[in-house]
């Protein structure tokens, strides 16, 4: 080879590199760019197309533990996973640190975000699917309604009044569903509550029994075709809000004769106030608290008396602090529970707390993400469905000792550790707290006086409660019970 053609090669190599050099740059730093920009979700798959894992997520499982499919993918993935549920991709957390800022963060990096049947069912002025201004106008006339001064002065005697009343009708040796028994008790303080309707009367029963089919069709799957639950409950819905309206209008002809003081204390009365709330908003409020106030509250206190039935020790403690207040209002000639009384019921408390860590009733809430976050090194895109698992919490063995177990004295002060605190979620929290939470553990503690000081009960044959992901006894909570003298 001559000396010109060898310079000639070399001069090509010489113009070939330099853009060679470029391209490999441009493509390592393209593939960084590409690493850096991959979020790094939590580990997880999303199951089959289109369903994803939503029927192995509700399949239903001991209301005492979190579910196979929980335990699987949690001792798979780790407590914070990936999947696609409800048709979504969907954050699933049984992290308590993440559960706590979700709960916190309502508004600025997180949505409450219900399946679109619920908000059908339920209406799109239920306070349970509403965000924003609208929520928080509607939580505080809720709250307001169940303030400490009213559930002092109003709410305390009608709590322990409807108790009495369920209470008086049980028969000895005769079975019977203590869940509906349960029910019975809160619906009609519910009814009374907020529309003056009294229990035992045709209207408050016929308005019972629709509500019942109501139910079924809130927690079935929403197929809006005829004979399905969704479709019974779509017509039990029309029914029961006619029954509202009627009241309404009632409660309108006595304000225009100037009769507007007559039960003004129910909540019908306090919504009809509120000069901002249309007809339809009103009714959907009513309906949503008619709801949420009966249905959780009864299956606690179904759970309390289930978990007390197999722990002699509890009912034994609960009987002796009763029974001090009892003897105490008995030397003072008084009748009738005082909010005094019902601060000195401590140990009721702990028992209150553990039937609901225990039992959670609420399992998991629906949240959307807002914003996209990082936390503990994971990615969290916005735009994806996130449900905090408030029972995967409940029942952490890090968090609290034999999960598993009814221990009521978990909750004593001697013995309470800041992390079971911190971690307790029955009620959610921020500011979607349930606004009825206290009235809830009123009602459960008032009506656990009485049934303590006056039956002893026992299983008339095994139940359990299973979440579907509600909460519900399969064969009613069958008890008997036996009077004491």
């Amino acid at each position: 080879m001559s000396y010109s053609s060898l310079m000639s090669i070399i001069k090509e190599l010489l113009f070939l590199l330099p853009p060679a050099l470029v391209s490999l740059f441009l493509y390592i730093n393209l593939i960084k760019w590409i690493k850096r920009k991959k979020p790094n979700l939590p580990p997880g798959g999303l199951g089959w197309p289109f369903l994803g894992e939503t029927f192995s997520y509700l399949k239903p499982h001991l209301a005492t533990s979190m579910g196979q499919f929980m335990e699987q993918h949690i001792s798979r993935y780790g407590k914070i996973y990936r999947s696609s549920l409800f048709g979504e991709p969907t954050i699933v957390s049984a992290d308590a640190g993440l559960n706590r800022f979700i709960l916190q963060n309502e508004g600025r990096y997180f949505e409450c975000s219900y399946p679109k049947s619920i908000s059908g069912i339920l209406g799109k002025w239920s306070m349970l699917v509403l965000v924003g201004e609208m929520h928080r106008e509607m939580r505080m006339i809720s709250l307001n309604f169940m303030s400490n001064a009213r559930l002092r002065s109003y709410l305390l005697p009608e709590v322990e009044r409807h108790a009495w009343l369920v209470l008086k009708s049980w028969k000895e040796n005769s079975a019977f569903s203590a869940q509906e028994e349960a029910k019975k008790f809160t619906f009609n303080l519910m009814a009374k509550n907020i529309m003056s309707m009294n229990p035992g009367e045709p209207e408050t029963e016929k308005l019972r029994r629709e509500y019942i089919t109501f139910m079924k069709g809130v927690v079935s799957a929403p197929l809006n075709f005829p004979g399905t639950p969704y479709w019974k409950a779509l017509k039990s819905r029309s029914t029961i809000l006619k029954v509202i309206e009627l009241r309404m209008n009632e409660r309108f002809q006595k304000m225009s004769k100037g009769q507007e003081r007559i039960e003004e204390d129910d909540l019908l009365g306090w919504a009809l106030k509120q000069s901002s709330l249309s007809k339809e908003q009103i009714l959907d409020l009513l309906l949503s608290l008619l709801f949420a106030g009966h249905e959780t509250s009864s299956m606690a206190l179904a759970l309390a008396i289930f978990f007390l039935e197999g722990c002699p020790k509890a009912v034994q403690e609960l009987q002796e602090e009763h029974l001090q207040i009892a003897c105490r209002k008995g030397l003072k000639g008084e009748s009738g529970l005082n909010w005094e009384d019902y601060k000195q019921m401590d140990f009721t408390q702990c028992v209150i707390n553990e039937t609901l860590r225990l039992g959670n009733v609420v399992k998991f809430v629906h949240r959307k993400v807002l914003h996209d976050f990082r936390y503990k090194g994971y990615d969290i895109p916005c735009g994806w469905k996130i449900l905090p698992v408030f029972a995967a919490v409940h029942l952490d063995s890090s968090l609290y000792d034999d999960p598993h177990h009814f221990n009521p004295w978990r909750w004593q002060r001697s013995s309470l550790c800041e992390t079971a605190t911190n971690n307790f979620m029955p009620y959610g929290g921020g500011p979607r707290l349930c606004a009825g939470s206290e009235l809830a553990k009123l009602e459960m503690a008032v009506f656990l006086h009485h049934l303590v000081l006056n039956f002893r009960w026992e299983l008339a044959e095994p139940d359990q409660a299973f979440a579907y992901p509600f909460v519900d006894f399969s064969k009613g909570l069958p008890i008997k019970v036996h009077k004491i003298t």
